[in-house]
Formats: structure tokens, sequence, C-alpha cells
């Protein structure tokens, strides 16, 4: 082990000792370094290597876990089988009502098995170091089948360094000038379904924050910075199902059903129910948007919460399934709130 790793593993240790409560990721900002090379670090660490899309179909032998995704602002997590995985080249979907997820596994680069504590979870991260994935076990998963999944995908070498390269800096945003403001209004109008919003974006050379700027009139309105935390207490209070999506480059993480116990601790509000836990750092939000987009099955609304720069952050809908109208409950709590 190099005098770097060994130094950087001291750093960790300190910066624990000082501040048990610190997290991984803030740590690895502090020092500035990656979260994979903090945790590649550690004693109780095992590097994984193979194919990672096999790797998640067996997932489903620990029996019910907690799948964690985050971004840097929010925290979604949810206890669940994975079941029902499936991909085409290297995108997946995990399509249940507990472990709903997309994964774009071009962005994985590196895993470790991690035990710490009585504590055992596979992690995940890009090749930047960042996190993409975590699965936890629970205390009804099979801690057996854990150890047998991690010898199986253990790396042989243990000791070799992270290749890490950061991504490229995003491409600067069009003028609003050159963008084709008619026809990007016909293509919104013309959606069937909110999954095309993604490609419609690229085809017409429009950030997503350009998009709610340019939106078609009635299509769009800001709203308070505040209307997540809104959102989520009335659907708490009013019982109202609604869909929760936080997301990285590797990873969407999808909640839907209902949620009760809401509270606010900090800089972050949160969702703490047995099999669902949200983390939303309400300080970092810089802009909020309630969105429409057509649908063979209706108009569809969200919440759309993002940050200084442009990333989203956050993303909710009423609970909806393709083939059926958007819940009159979720427009209802979303025109109360905003008046759109």
């Amino acid at each position: 082990m190099s005098t770097a790793t060994i130094s950087l593993k001291e750093q960790w240790e300190q910066l624990k000792a000082e501040n048990p409560k610190l997290r991984i990721r803030d740590a690895a900002k502090q020092l500035g370094v990656s979260e994979a090379e903090l945790l590649a670090t550690g004693t109780s660490v095992t590097r994984l290597e193979g194919d990672w899309k096999a790797f998640l179909v067996e997932v489903a032998v620990l029996g019910k876990v907690m799948a964690l995704t985050r971004n840097d602002d929010a925290v979604h997590e949810r206890k669940g089988v994975y079941n029902n995985i499936t991909f085409q080249g290297p995108v997946g979907t995990a399509l249940n009502e507990d472990i709903d997820l997309r994964l774009f596994t071009m962005h994985w680069s590196s895993g470790f098995a991690v035990a710490e504590n009585d504590r055992f979870s596979f992690q995940f991260f890009d090749k930047s170091g960042e996190a993409v994935h975590k699965i936890y076990c629970t205390a009804d998963s099979d801690i057996e089948a854990y150890h047998a999944l991690a010898a199986k995908y253990k790396a042989a070498d243990q000791e070799a360094a992270l290749e890490l390269a950061p991504y490229p800096a995003a491409a600067p945003e069009k003028a609003d000038s050159e963008i084709d403001v008619p026809a990007f209004h016909e293509a919104w109008k013309g959606i069937k379904d909110t999954h095309e919003f993604f490609g419609l974006l690229g085809k017409h050379g429009v950030s997503r924050l350009q998009a709610m700027r340019l939106a078609p009139e009635e299509y769009v309105k800001a709203v308070a910075n505040d209307t997540a935390r809104k959102v989520l207490a009335a659907a708490a209070e009013r019982n109202v199902p609604i869909m929760v999506f936080v997301g990285n480059r590797g990873c969407i993480q999808i909640h839907t059903g209902e949620v009760k116990k809401v509270m606010e601790a900090g800089p972050w509000y949160n969702v703490m129910d047995p099999d669902f836990n949200l983390h939303l750092r309400e300080t970092s939000i810089a802009h909020t948007y309630a969105v429409r987009k057509p649908s063979v099955d209706g108009m569809i609304t969200s919440i759309e919460v993002y940050d200084q720069r442009g990333e989203m952050i956050v993303q909710f809908f009423g609970k909806r399934k393709p083939g059926i109208p958007e819940l009159t409950e979720w427009r209802q709590l979303v025109q109360d709130l905003t008046q759109f």
C-alpha cells in the first residue's frame, strides 16, 4: 500500500474521530478525493470485479435489502427484494412495487463489498469515483448469501489502484435565441409518453432548465422552493400515493406509494417511513416547477426540483401506471399548492 494511501487513510480516521457523524461522501469532498478512493482505504472493504448486470440479477438471493440511490442533495432509501431485473444492453430496469430502478451500467466502474460495524453492503461507483448505487443488508437479509456473493465477485487484485477519470464539463447551454422555440413547443405538445421528454430535449438542443423557461404556455409554472416540502406534507396528510424519483448518472430510484412520517432535521426535509426514507437538502434547491406533459393517458403533472447548476434533485408524480390516467387527487393537490 502506498504512502499516499496510508496518508489518506490516516486523514479519514482523524476526520471520523473529530466528527463521528461525518458521512463518507462529505469527508471525501473535504479531503479533495472521491468517495470511492476514500472507501478503498478501509480494512473491511473488498474490491469486486465482474459483470455488474449479472451481479444485480443475483442480488435477489439476499432477500429483503435496502436500496440507496442519491445525488448531492437527495438520498432515496427503499427496502424490498431485487426481483424482475432485465437489461437491454447496459440499460436495465428493476420493476417491482418496492425496488423500482432504472440502471445505466455503462456508468458503473467500480464495486465494493463493505462490512463495517456489522453493517453489510455492496457499493458501486462511476469512473469519477462518485457513488451510483448502494445495497444494504437489513435484519431480514440472508447474510450467508451476502458473503457468498461477495466471495464470488471478489477481485483477484485487491491492491490495484482505482482507475478514475473525471467526466468532462457539461456543454454550455445554447442561447435561447438559437432554439427553434415554435418547433420545440410543437414537439412538447405532441409527446405521447413522459419518457419521450429526455429525447426531445436532446433533439432540440435544450437543457432541462432551459426547457422549463421556454415551455409552451400553461405547461410549466415556476413555483416556490418550499413546494417539495409542501407536496410531501400534503400527500401524507391526504393519503395521496405519489411517485418520488431520485437519480444520478448511473441509477434512478423510484418510490411509489403513500408517505406517512415527514419531518425537518436541520437543512434536510425527510420522509421516515418503515420501508421508505427520503432526505432532501432544502438549502440547495434553486428552482422548482410544476410541469405538464401530455400522454396517451391524458395530461401528466409533476413537480420538478433543481439545484443551482440546473441538475435535477428530485421529481414527484402522482401514483400511476401506463394505461391509467393521472390520479385526480394528485392533480388537485398540485393545484391547491401551486394554483397550476
